[in-house]
């Protein structure tokens, strides 16, 4: 993975969690962090990987269905020639690796 497309995925993840915190009022939303961003090569298409402890089906469908609204959103904020369409990803590591670790504490 290039430079460039690392300080893009950064720089998408950090005004994306800025967004959730301090613009999006949706209560569906409140609980979502953001755990990483991976943009495609070509700049076309990011995948958003998020977590969050509600149910993750509804959530997911929730945010693709408002994926254009939070393009939008983002296009305002980031200066691209163009801003990649947004998939959102269910993360589930922070629960497993909790689980993880709440095993390794019992051992």
């Amino acid at each position: 993975m290039s430079i460039r497309i690392q300080r893009i995925n950064e720089l998408i993840k950090r005004e994306l969690i800025l967004l959730f915190k301090h613009k999006i009022n949706d209560p569906r939303f409140q609980a979502v962090r953001i755990t990483d961003v991976q943009t495609s090569r070509d700049l076309g298409q990011s995948k958003v990987f998020y977590s969050i402890n509600k149910d993750a089906k509804i959530t997911t469908k929730a945010l693709n269905d408002k994926q254009s609204f939070f393009r939008h959103l983002l296009s305002q904020t980031v200066e691209l020639r163009h801003t990649p369409a947004l998939k959102f990803v269910y993360d589930d590591t922070p629960i497993s690796s909790a689980r993880i670790d709440e095993l390794l504490d019992k051992l």
